[in-house]
């Protein structure tokens, strides 16, 4: 009875969660006193699963989940999670592990707690430490279904290396032409730079850069820090970013270790999907915005003379550390 986890990744790659929610299922199973088994889908280094905490993984290698499907991903996971016997599913927070969690709990008639933020409280009974009220506190929450089901939120557990190792098993779950009924016409993804999803620093920008020809030195900051860039809603809205870079309450929500509000005044909905944040910082000219109250570090200042000095200052730090 092993604790199974749905490891992400893309074009063969695993993507950071998946290394996170590893470590996390390993961390479940030293309580439980069981090991690991992790599933992953056409992914070409699963045996690297086993630095992790992975003591199994089986490999599914099927050409039609090349492409994220969730009703065909969970079909597969609860296969999985039936022939492990396993009573406690571990998945990240992602938008496709959001996205497939509720037909996987149905499918197995399990309880699912999303947006967990911490090692289980206690296995018996099974209580999970989770985010609520967008963020604004925390809820114990007990799982009294005899199948359990968890979803981790980014960067809240970290990433922890064990030295172990991984057999890999291939699997194959029997699909039905209705797993495919809804399918992907057209994936389009940002090639060549950080994604907001995985980045560990998003650099963020709104409408006081008064308009897109000024976008330059957010990018140029968030490549000096390895950043993903993002933007608000607003931003998004007047076609200056794509919509792919809205982030907050009513976009992608972020959970990075660092995030740079500039020129964003810091709107409910924004607030609240940025919160789970580590750190924030905000640089604003003005000193009465929002984003100043929920900020750890601020700065009151024209970001069009703040942004270039410290996109300087880090250039040099980072010649001086070479």
């Amino acid at each position: 009875m092993s604790v199974l986890v749905y490891t992400e990744s893309l074009k063969g790659k695993f993507k950071k969660n998946a290394f996170e929610v590893a470590s996390y299922a390993h961390k479940v199973a030293q309580d439980l006193g069981t090991s690991v088994t992790a599933v992953t889908f056409n992914a070409n280094d699963d045996a690297s699963l086993g630095n992790y905490g992975v003591s199994k993984v089986l490999k599914i290698a099927n050409d039609k989940l090349e492409t994220f499907n969730a009703k065909a991903y969970a079909d597969a996971l609860a296969q999985a999670a039936q022939a492990e016997g396993a009573k406690v599913i571990i998945l990240s927070s992602s938008a496709d592990s959001k996205f497939l969690a509720p037909i996987l709990t149905t499918k197995l008639n399990a309880g699912y707690v999303p947006n967990v933020v911490a090692a289980p409280d206690s296995t018996s009974p099974f209580v999970v430490k989770r985010t609520a009220f967008s963020n604004k506190g925390f809820a114990h929450t007990e799982i009294s279904a005899d199948i359990k089901v968890i979803g981790l939120s980014s960067n809240a557990f970290g990433v922890v290396e064990n030295g172990g190792s991984a057999t890999v098993d291939n699997f194959s779950p029997s699909l039905s032409e209705g797993d495919f009924a809804v399918k992907s016409v057209e994936v389009d993804r940002v090639v060549g730079k950080a994604t907001i999803a995985d980045a560990d620093i998003v650099v963020s920008g709104g409408r006081g850069l008064k308009g897109p020809e000024n976008w330059g030195m957010i990018e140029e900051l968030a490549e000096v820090l390895g950043a993903a860039t993002a933007c608000s809603k607003p931003v998004s809205d007047l076609g200056w970013r794509p919509h792919g870079e809205h982030v907050g309450q009513t976009g992608k929500p972020v959970a990075s270790n660092l995030y740079i509000a500039i020129g964003i005044s810091g709107a409910i909905q924004h607030l609240a999907g940025v919160s789970a944040s580590k750190t924030k910082v905000v640089i604003n000219n003005d000193p009465e915005a929002p984003f100043f109250k929920a900020a750890d570090y601020g700065i009151v200042g024209d970001a069009f003379e703040v942004v270039p000095k410290l996109i300087e200052k880090l250039k040099e730090f980072k010649a001086q550390n070479a």
